[in-house]
């Protein structure tokens, strides 16, 4: 239980060694989405985010073993996009963490925990905003979870080992956050030439020489995480049907 601890404390104060003091804004900063646009993401954010209360009620209730593992996974997505990496292109990357939260309670609970880091986020290190919350949580709760869930849920059904599974959905899970934000900027500011498809590949263009690195990173660390909570937290993986009962570490690397 004492390892347990220590394991949820040092992700959650790794941001405050980590973080750098200038901001950068990857996420939609505060004020930059016409208002239309913002209160379209938030009732699209919404449906997912009620489900996701009843989804971490139920499992609460059912599983109370599992809140240690809940408070980790969000705290592993708010150290992890929390870490601004300026890009070759002029503006800034970083990874998501929502992969190894949504292999674990699933895409609707991870809407919940991410939108929690959101407000976290805007409110204390000034990163996205308050008013852009719902195109945030779209793209990095939302969307990047059901990706990454998917991904899991069919590396498992084709036989996949369980670490490859693991690795292809955290980092699938991060690009396809940046794929929906370079859609939502997109569908904001067309391009005056080419429109829509201009511009989505412009945004697409700035986030992806930087992003895919990262996406395979964080695919990596999430591996590594998830080893050490088959180590540690074994009773409470086989609780949420994640793994088998008789599943070794070693079966967890990757290769």
């Amino acid at each position: 239980m004492l390892r347990k601890q220590y394991l949820f404390l040092f992700l959650f104060l790794t941001v405050f060694w980590f973080y750098p003091r200038k901001a950068y804004a990857m996420h939609i900063m505060e004020g930059f989405l016409p208002v239309g646009w913002c209160i379209f993401w938030a009732l699209l954010s919404l449906p997912l985010i009620v489900a996701g209360l009843l989804s971490i009620q139920k499992t609460i209730k059912n599983h109370p073993e599992t809140k240690m593992l809940l408070g980790l996974s969000g705290a592993f997505a708010f150290v992890l996009s929390a870490l601004k990496i300026p890009s070759v292109t002029g503006s800034c990357s970083h990874p998501t963490g929502v992969g190894l939260g949504a292999v674990l309670f699933g895409p609707a609970a991870m809407s919940v925990l991410g939108c929690i880091v959101l407000i976290f986020q805007a409110v204390l290190l000034a990163h996205g905003g308050l008013s852009t919350l719902g195109a945030n949580t779209f793209s990095m709760a939302v969307a990047g979870p059901l990706v990454a869930y998917g991904v899991f849920k069919a590396c498992r059904r084709l036989g996949a080992p369980l670490g490859l599974s693991v690795f292809l959905a955290a980092m699938l899970g991060d690009l396809f956050t940046y794929v929906t934000t370079s859609l939502q900027l997109a569908l904001a500011f067309p391009a005056e030439i080419g429109g829509f498809m201009a511009a989505f590949g412009k945004f697409m263009g700035i986030f992806a020489i930087t992003q895919v690195p990262l996406a395979v990173s964080e695919g990596l660390l999430s591996v590594v995480v998830f080893n050490l909570l088959v180590v540690h937290n074994r009773r409470e993986l086989q609780e949420l049907a994640i793994i088998p009962g008789s599943i070794s570490s070693e079966e967890v690397r990757l290769g």
